[in-house]
């Protein structure tokens, strides 16, 4: 299967689809890199998890979103669930792809 295929994630309820992601900004999933894509998850109809080496936290916890210190190469699976899962799990996918929109990195 795909990297771009949505799949169920770990930690996701049934029905869920999900992305593995490459974490590849300089800093990786730091507070200000956390606090983007909790507002990108806000903007949705969706519910967001993201697992990181077997631990899943809520994808609105800035703090949950740090704990998984995702570092630079690192990789995170997001799963989302609910009316706008796949517009969410879209603008995730962007949001990571393009770096967290950080300058320099």
């Amino acid at each position: 299967m795909s990297d771009d295929a949505p799949q169920a994630g770990a930690g996701a309820p049934a029905g869920a689809i999900s992305k593995e992601l490459l974490i590849i900004n300089k800093r990786g999933l730091h507070a200000r890199a956390s606090a983007k894509f909790v507002q990108a998850v806000e903007r949705f109809n969706a519910q967001v998890w993201v697992t990181r080496g077997g631990e899943t936290v809520g994808g609105t916890s800035i703090m949950g979103l740090m704990m998984l210190a995702a570092g630079p190469g690192t990789t995170i699976t997001v799963a989302a669930a609910g009316t706008d899962a796949e517009a969410a799990l879209a603008a995730i996918t962007e949001l990571v792809e393009s770096k967290f929109n950080e300058e320099g990195v």
